[in-house]
């Protein structure tokens, strides 16, 4: 029966201890925690996991074993950038769902995930619509992720995204030039009450804060690289927006570009370095750069008045 123990930091405020495994802990979804009827004790005593938690409470979780996929595995190829008995490391495609949802039970990555873990001969121990998913990465982002092949290592894995051990750096092409060369942004972040498929910097939400230094510029664009220190739906795309240069070729935070009309989300998560089950030091893990970066950068440079920041 996995499980697992911390004491909780970090938090600011109190949160619901259902709301703070999956969302905090990332460790089972929603549905995975009923299905598997996680049992849970603060400070040595039993509780529902409806009970709020707070910073300080010694946190201790133990669940069921999954039952099989209910997820059909597909022959989908990837490009494994590592792989061995525990996790995989692919560069994700652009144009890629992550896991299955309303309108793509098939074609995911956890499709992808679930057949390779099946022609390994060892079934799949983990269950749920997102089997194996450690963190994700949107339809149209591009890059490195991480998954896990069975309980433990996804845990081990998803402690080192909520601790913010895991190191992720993403590269954009956006529209204008920032007047700071390196900053920044740290916000709050809710769901956008005009369009509940966006998200929003808001006066209160949940914390989000990223890094961003400048690598080269154009006359109308810039090439950023990003470091979220937090992992927030939307982050990246909600925080560049508001910083006033969204980024290029965004269907629900940018703006129609006249160069590059026809263009697809230029975010593409670069590189990730974090620590695998079994081992003590992080290792890196890096995605090259797209050629619908490249074909970007070659068009933009065509005007001779391209400028490298460093």
């Amino acid at each position: 029966m996995p499980s697992y123990s911390q004491t909780i930091a970090g938090l600011s405020g109190d949160i619901r201890l259902d709301r703070y495994v999956a969302e905090n802990l990332c460790l089972l979804s929603r549905s995975q925690i009923k299905a598997r009827r996680l049992a849970a004790k603060i400070n040595g005593k039993d509780v529902k996991i409806s009970r709020a938690v707070k910073n300080g409470d010694l946190l201790e979780l133990c669940w069921q074993e999954a039952e099989p996929v209910n997820i059909i595995g597909e022959d989908i190829p990837l490009d494994i950038l590592y792989e061995n008995g525990q996790v995989v490391v692919i560069n994700k495609r652009q144009g890629m769902v992550v896991h299955p949802g309303a309108g793509n039970r098939q074609g995911t990555l956890a499709n992808a995930l679930h057949y390779r873990n099946l022609q390994r001969g060892s079934g799949s121990t983990l269950c749920g619509p997102r089997p194996g998913i450690v963190h994700r990465l949107d339809k149209e982002t591009s890059g490195v992720m991480i998954a896990a092949y069975n309980d433990e290592s996804l845990v081990f894995l998803a402690e080192q995204f909520r601790a913010r051990k895991a190191r992720k750096t993403y590269v954009a092409i956006v529209g204008g030039i920032p007047k700071e060369k390196k900053g920044r942004i740290e916000t709050y972040i809710a769901r956008d009450h005009r369009n509940r498929k966006r998200f929003a910097v808001a006066a209160a939400g949940r914390s989000a804060l990223t890094l961003y230094s400048v690598v080269k510029t154009w006359r109308t664009h810039s090439l950023i690289l990003l470091r979220p220190k937090t992992g927030r739906t939307h982050q990246l795309r909600v925080h560049l927006r508001y910083l006033g240069h969204p980024i290029i070729g965004d269907p629900l935070y940018g703006i129609a570009d006249p160069l590059f009309s026809n263009a697809t989300l230029m975010l593409h998560s670069k590189s990730l370095a974090i620590t695998l089950p079994g081992e003590t030091e992080p290792r890196l893990f890096a995605a090259p750069l797209p050629e619908r970066f490249r074909e970007m950068i070659r068009c933009l440079d065509g005007d001779g008045y391209g400028t490298v920041h460093t």
